[in-house]
């Protein structure tokens, strides 16, 4: 037989690219849904949460995980922007509710102890507080506290106004790694 003399059942081949076609779509349709409900892409926009994420860095943002376990001081979230709620922020959560918090001489202190960030790019720059955070809300500030739209500016954020935790830089490739500080 030649190999110019191929006989082509289109039938069969119709038939499989529509099952290839069902196959993608549901594949799409269910990446769609876990998207939605368990994980969420987030590009970072600003220079407030330098070093930790740069400009145009891309995060992982697990919608999950505080339905299974408590915020933590620490994490890394995004949360909706309390004063135009269709806007993300990213930020750290610094206070729990409950917790009083103070920043003065270039430290921050929570319930009258001073806590150790190794992340910060600088010491803040003013003072803050005393201030309580209410038993709804987390008190959030950026990693650069120094260029920072954050709690400091527009009070502390309802918990149900958080979207999940950063888990995960995912882009560019060479900033790849996990986001867990405690």
């Amino acid at each position: 037989m030649s190999p110019f003399n191929v006989h082509i059942n289109w039938r069969k081949l119709g038939a499989g690219l529509w099952d290839f076609g069902k196959t993608l779509l549901v594949a799409f349709v269910l990446a769609q849904l876990i998207m939605v409900s368990v994980a969420q892409a987030f590009q970072v926009e600003q220079y407030s949460m330098e070093p930790t994420l740069l400009p145009h860095d891309r995060v992982l943002v697990d919608k999950f995980l505080y339905r299974m376990r408590q915020m933590h001081r620490g994490d890394v979230v995004v949360l909706k922007y309390p004063l135009n709620q269709s806007r993300n922020y990213i930020k750290r959560i610094i206070a729990l509710p409950g917790d009083t918090l103070e920043v003065k001489g270039g430290k921050l202190f929570i319930n009258g102890r001073n806590r150790v960030e190794p992340y910060l790019n600088g010491a803040p720059q003013g003072n803050y507080g005393p201030f309580r955070v209410p038993a709804d809300s987390v008190f959030v500030m950026g990693d650069n506290r120094n260029n920072s739209e954050d709690s400091r500016a527009f009070g502390p954020v309802k918990t149900d106004l958080i979207v999940g935790q950063a888990v995960f830089i995912y882009w560019p490739p060479n900033r790849m790694r996990q986001l867990l500080f405690r």
